[in-house]
């Protein structure tokens, strides 16, 4: 199976773009009947014709055809060997982390999505697994968090919701050095802008519901190994704790990202004219967004990446503000998530982040008057003219 993913990426990947992969997959014609579309195997077990030659798919929790073609799908945009489909990106980030072991420490992103905080304070810390959240804009920073049981490094990069850079390349480099495993998690920028397995990262991850699905319709979560033996390990652990993604679910991600290129180009075109609006009011007291040139981060960002997303937090001032601002707009939704075709505006400090306390949560910059705009595919004056009048 992971053979197979290997032979794919290979033969559909050399001399051609990502808006043509994008496309043209390997599965995106049925071999059987010619289907322009990866049928929907809603089937939990498949039938053994010869019991001593048993078939590649026995049962859907160890694989499926649908979510197989989807994991070979991520696998060929990521540039890695083998991808593995999950029930949600927590599921995906969840079950990675099995890969460590009770007493293993591990250096992680200090403004971190607040799933995954909460995921190793509350969870992983009641199975003895150790963490230390730095400051990742600085290497020395996450060179002095090493300890003797350090076995990974977990990196967000824009993070969420403050959008801080973490040079990719340095990280990788030092952890090498040293025998650390690395992930990252891809979702605010996505295989369209960002590749980090072609600079050294071990497993990428996905909460696919954003940007990869973007049409908020579908829960998934995906990842991807940059070597076989590690994707091995990676299959073990979905089948052993049967946190897959169901065929239906498989289906519906695959036709989101098959416009991936289109609605990320579009989105982020229009993400920067809001970010530069918003820069320039004396009413905002911050703007985080590293397409800005005041973005500390720039510089290392474009070095890794091929564009600058759709996602900007901005700070209004206060939190009684930034509650008006959310019971004033007319056109995003006010919701968990991002990365879909509609915008979103997300509060942070009462959603994506509530997990994390208010002390914690402020010593990373995630204020009460922080807001956070994932710019989908609206005409954007028709956008900026609802948040001016949102926040007067």
């Amino acid at each position: 199976m992971i053979e197979d993913a290997r032979k794919i990426g290979e033969d559909q990947g050399k001399g051609r773009k990502f808006a043509t992969k994008l496309l043209h997959f390997g599965s995106e014609i049925d071999s059987v009947t010619g289907a322009s579309s990866v049928p929907i195997y809603q089937a939990s077990t498949f039938h053994h014709h010869d019991i001593f030659n048993p078939p590649q798919h026995d049962y859907s929790r160890s694989g499926n055809p649908t979510r197989q073609a989807l994991e070979d799908y991520i696998a060929l945009l990521e540039g890695g060997a083998c991808g593995f489909a999950f029930a949600s990106g927590m599921a995906a980030i969840s079950t990675t982390f099995m890969l460590l072991s009770a007493g293993d420490h591990v250096i992680v992103s200090e403004d971190v999505y607040g799933g995954t905080y909460r995921l190793l304070t509350s969870i992983l810390k009641r199975m003895n697994i150790e963490t230390t959240f730095v400051d990742m804009t600085d290497l020395n920073l996450v060179k002095e968090a090493l300890q003797e049981n350090t076995r990974a490094v977990y990196m967000e990069t824009p993070s969420n919701p403050t959008l801080k850079i973490t040079d990719v390349a340095g990280i990788t480099s030092w952890a090498r050095d040293n025998g650390l495993l690395t992930l990252l998690d891809n979702t605010f920028m996505t295989p369209y802008y960002q590749r980090p397995i072609e600079q050294g990262v071990d497993i990428v991850l996905h909460s696919a519901t954003k940007f990869l699905g973007g049409h908020s319709d579908v829960l998934a979560g995906l990842a991807v190994a940059r070597t076989e033996s590690l994707g091995r390990q990676i299959k073990q652990l979905q089948n052993g704790l049967g946190t897959v993604l169901a065929p239906q679910e498989s289906w519906l991600l695959m036709r989101g990202m098959k416009t991936l290129e289109a609605r990320m180009a579009h989105s982020e075109k229009s993400a920067a004219k809001l970010a530069n609006w918003l820069n320039e009011r004396n009413d905002i007291e911050a703007v985080y967004y590293p397409g800005l040139e005041n973005h500390p981060g720039r510089a290392v960002h474009e070095s890794q990446s091929s564009g600058y997303g759709a996602v900007i937090s901005f700070d209004v001032g206060s939190g009684e503000r930034a509650k008006e601002v959310l019971s004033r707009v007319r056109i995003p939704i006010v919701a968990v998530s991002l990365g879909a075709v509609e915008s979103i505006l997300s509060y942070p400090a009462m959603m994506s982040h509530a997990a994390m306390p208010q002390s914690v949560r402020l010593e990373r910059g995630i204020t009460d008057g922080l807001l956070r705009f994932s710019v989908g595919l609206e005409d954007i004056d028709d956008l900026i003219r609802d948040l001016g009048e949102a926040l007067r």
